[in-house]
C-alpha cells in the first residue's frame, strides 16, 4: 500500500498537469457550445411557480423582481412581515401574475414545512426553489462571548438550505425543476472575522455538489458565489460577538474596504438568467471567479495580504485596518459603494 500511494504522489501530479494542457482546449469548445445551446434554449418561466426564501432584501428581494418581471408566480418567504408585504405588492406591480407571501423562518423545519404545504395547496406545483436566507457574523472567534450564541448562522445559512431542498425535492421532480442556492465567494476566500460565514457557505457549495450527483439531472441546481453585493449585510447590519443583530458601518468599512460591491438589480438578473439557462455553477460580478486561481495557486500570498490588509490582531482596533483608512480617501468610496450601500438606513 505505501508502495501504491508512493507512485501515485510522483505520477499523479504529472499527468494532471499534462491533462490540463491537453483537454482545457477541448473543454472550453465543448463548454462555450453548450453555454449558446442553452442560452438558446432557456426556460420561460412565465406562469411557473417560485418559491423564493430570504425575500424581504437583498439579492433575495431583487431576485423575486426579477421572476416577476418574467411572468412567473412567485411564493415570497421572509421573516419580517411588513417587508415581505412590500415585496410581494412591488413584484406584482412588475408582472408577477400572483403573489404570496409567507413569514417563515427557515432553521425552523416546523415553518419549512408550512412554507413548502402552503405553495402546493396554492398552486399543486413548484417549479424553482431559490434559497437565499442568510445572516452575517462578524468576530474573531476568540472574541465570541458566548460560542453558543452564534450556532443559528449555521442553523438559518445551511440548515435552512437543506430543510427547503428535501421537503421541496418531491415536488421539484414532478416538475424537472431547479433549485437556485445563493452561497457566496467566501465559500473559497479566507477572510478574517467571518470564520463562522465562510464557513456555512462552503458547505452550502459542498451539500448541492454531492446533491446534484444524487438528483442525477432530474432536478437541476444552480450554485450561485456572488461578491460583495448590495443588501443589508453590505449597508453593515451583521451577527456581533455577542450573536446581537447590530447595524456596525465601521466593521462593515474594515471587510469590505474598496472592494467594488455589485448592484442587487444586476445580479439578480444574472442569477435569474443563469437559473433559466441551466448554469451549474454562477459567479456575479463574473471577475469574482478569479480569485478561485488566486487561492489555489499562491495560498499564502493570499493569506498574508488578508492579514495585514485587514489588521487581524486581537485585542487591537480594527479601525485602524488599512483597509478602512483606503476609504477616507477621498472618492474612493463613491467609487466601490452604490448610494444605497452608503446609506444607513435598513429595512424594518
Amino acid at each position: 500500500m505505501d508502495f501504491v500511494h508512493s507512485v501515485l504522489n510522483f505520477v499523479a501530479p504529472i499527468t494532471t498537469v499534462g491533462a490540463l494542457f491537453f483537454f482545457t482546449p477541448i473543454y472550453t469548445i465543448f463548454k462555450v457550445s453548450w453555454y449558446i445551446f442553452r442560452s438558446i434554449t432557456k426556460e420561460n418561466v412565465a406562469g411557473k411557480v417560485v418559491l423564493i426564501v430570504g425575500a424581504s432584501s437583498g439579492i433575495g428581494e431583487h431576485v423575486a423582481y426579477e421572476y416577476a418581471r418574467r411572468g412567473a408566480c412567485l411564493v415570497v418567504a421572509a421573516r419580517r412581515t411588513k417587508s415581505l408585504l412590500e415585496v410581494a405588492e412591488t413584484a406584482r406591480s412588475l408582472g408577477a401574475p400572483e403573489v404570496i407571501a409567507v413569514r417563515a423562518d427557515v432553521s425552523n423545519i416546523d415553518d419549512c414545512k408550512r412554507l413548502v404545504n402552503k405553495t402546493i395547496n396554492h398552486y399543486g406545483q413548484l417549479n424553482h426553489l431559490v434559497n437565499c436566507a442568510g445572516v452575517t457574523p462578524m468576530s474573531m472567534l476568540e472574541e465570541a462571548t458566548d460560542i453558543e450564541n452564534v450556532t443559528s448562522v449555521q442553523d438559518i445559512n445551511f440548515w435552512g438550505y437543506v430543510y427547503m431542498t428535501y421537503l421541496s425535492i418531491p415536488y421539484l421532480r414532478r416538475s424537472n425543476g431547479k433549485i437556485v442556492a445563493i452561497a457566496s465567494s467566501t465559500s473559497w476566500m479566507p477572510v478574517p472575522r467571518m470564520s463562522f460565514y465562510n464557513a456555512s457557505k462552503a458547505a452550502v457549495v459542498s451539500f448541492y455538489e454531492s446533491l446534484r450527483l444524487e438528483l442525477n439531472s432530474e432536478v437541476r441546481i444552480t450554485i450561485v458565489t456572488p461578491g460583495l453585493t448590495e443588501s443589508e449585510m453590505s449597508q453593515g447590519k451583521i451577527m456581533n460577538k455577542d450573536g446581537k443583530m447590530v447595524v456596525d458601518q465601521d466593521l462593515r468599512d474594515v471587510e469590505m474596504s474598496i472592494v467594488p460591491i455589485e448592484r442587487a438589480v444586476n445580479s439578480a438578473k444574472a442569477i435569474v438568467e443563469g437559473a433559466c439557462r441551466g448554469d451549474a455553477y454562477l459567479s456575479e460580478p463574473k471577475w469574482v471567479q478569479t480569485t478561485v486561481y488566486w487561492v489555489a495557486f499562491f495560498p499564502e500570498m493570499v493569506e498574508w495580504v488578508n492579514r495585514w490588509f485587514l489588521w487581524v490582531k486581537l485585542g487591537a482596533s480594527s479601525t485602524d485596518a488599512p483597509s478602512k483608512m483606503l476609504l477616507n480617501v477621498p472618492g474612493l468610496r463613491q467609487i466601490s459603494q452604490p448610494a444605497s450601500v452608503r446609506s444607513s438606513e435598513i429595512k424594518e
